[in-house]
């Protein structure tokens, strides 16, 4: 009888130590990297943004751009600040990326590593289309309070090979993102601060800040002042519609 009890009783820890193991190898990577990106914005949404460039003598450039996003891979922002920019309007479509700029010609193309802002953002960080579109997941690692998600690019166009993001259990948020190079360099790390209701159950940081020890003393700010669901036409998404995406507001 004292072994049978003995016996069960192993199996019963064993059991016990062996459940969160089978729970983190449970944990599917890229269903967890969608709703991330749920989380963190409707499919398609509108919204307004400022980014402020700050400088290591600590002066400042700031932009405000309105933006709407449809679908996984387009995306279109306008300039409404500073007077200088007023009316500048990006898209993308996919990998592909072109910048308008009032009383010139046709809209030029841009590249992803290029920056319309200056600043340590770059265009696929302004322009972000969701993650899992360009990531796949290769790891997920269970860092008590956070999931540490690995991720690699899924192709050479993606601006950074490797991402090491670190997640919020609870809210299914990034709450610091390290962007490498496929060499394992850091070229800038992303902090994901302030969580704002927006309404309508959607809740998500507000404030991006990102820093780059390719850039020391320098730094950029991304703020979230408004992010809502909108249905938007694919007429939007369009070379010839850039000059008009600021009637869009309402």
């Amino acid at each position: 009888m004292r072994n049978a009890y003995t016996f069960i009783l192993a199996l019963i820890l064993a059991l016990g130590l062996a459940q969160p193991v089978w729970s983190a190898q449970a944990i599917d990577g890229d269903e967890l990297l969608r709703t991330i990106d749920r989380n963190l914005a409707p499919e398609s949404y509108e919204s307004y943004r400022k980014i402020i460039n700050i400088e290591p003598d600590g002066s400042k450039r700031e932009y405000t751009l309105y933006t709407v996003k449809k679908g996984q891979d387009r995306i279109a922002s306008v300039f409404l600040t500073p007077t200088s920019d007023k009316g500048r309007a990006t898209l993308r479509l996919g990998e592909n990326m072109w910048l308008h700029i009032p009383n010139v010609g046709k809209p030029v193309r841009i590249t992803s590593l290029q920056s319309v802002t200056g600043g340590i953002f770059n265009n696929a960080d302004i322009m972000r289309l969701d993650f899992h579109v360009e990531y796949t997941v290769q790891g997920v690692e269970d860092k008590g309070e956070s999931h540490l998600l690995r991720l690699k690019a899924k192709t050479r166009e993606v601006a950074y090979d490797r991402l090491e993001m670190l997640v919020d259990k609870q809210a299914l948020v990034p709450t610091e993102i390290r962007c490498l190079a496929a060499s394992g360099m850091l070229i800038k790390t992303l902090y994901f601060k302030k969580p704002t209701d927006f309404g309508d159950g959607f809740k998500r940081p507000t404030v991006i800040e990102t820093d780059s020890p390719l850039h020391k003393g320098y730094k950029s700010v991304m703020i979230f002042a408004k992010v809502q669901r909108r249905d938007l036409p694919d007429e939007v998404f369009t070379l010839n519609y850039l000059p008009r995406v600021e009637s869009l507001r309402q």
